[in-house]
C-alpha cells in the first residue's frame, strides 16, 4: 500500500460495489495518513462487513504495543517470510476502499534531492478502486 491515500466515494458507491451488509456514513478523506481511522470491507460471519479499523497492524506475538511502531505497509514479495503478517496473511484479509493514493517522486537539483513532489494517482473514470490488506 501507499502512504497516503484519498475516499471521496460515496458510502452508496462502496455499498454497490463491494456488496456488503452494513455500512457506515462517513465523509469525503482527502488526506488518509498511517495511525488514521480507515474504511475496510472484510469477510465476517461468512458475509462481507464494512468497518472502521486504525490503520496499521499490530502483529499477534507483540507483548507491549507502545514499544512496537505499527506496521503500515507489506511488500508482495516477503510478507509470507515474515512472523508480524503470516497470521493475517491467513486468516484476516480484506479491502481497503480508496479512490486513488499518492505516491511521492524526489525532484532531481533541489537539497540533493530532498524535495518531494507528490503525485496523485487514481482510476481515469474516477471509479472507486480497492488495495489489498490484513487487519
Amino acid at each position: 500500500m501507499c502512504g497516503r491515500f484519498v475516499l471521496t466515494a460515496t458510502p452508496e458507491e462502496l455499498e454497490a460495489l463491494f456488496g456488503y451488509l452494513d455500512g457506515e456514513a462517513f465523509p469525503p478523506r482527502y488526506n488518509i495518513a498511517p495511525t488514521q481511522p480507515i474504511a475496510i470491507v472484510r469477510m465476517w460471519s461468512g458475509a462481507r462487513r464494512f468497518t472502521l479499523v486504525r490503520w496499521g497492524l499490530i502483529p499477534a506475538w507483540v507483548e507491549d504495543p507502545k514499544k512496537l511502531s505499527l506496521l503500515i505497509n507489506a511488500r508482495a514479495e516477503g510478507i509470507l517470510d515474515k512472523a508480524a503478517f503470516r497470521g493475517a496473511m491467513r486468516y484476516r484479509r480484506c479491502l481497503v476502499p480508496a479512490s486513488g493514493f499518492y505516491e511521492w517522486r524526489r525532484m532531481p537539483g533541489s537539497n540533493s534531492g530532498k524535495t518531494r513532489q507528490p503525485f496523485w494517482l487514481r482510476p481515469r473514470d474516477g471509479r472507486p478502486i480497492a488495495f489489498a490488506g490484513l487487519w
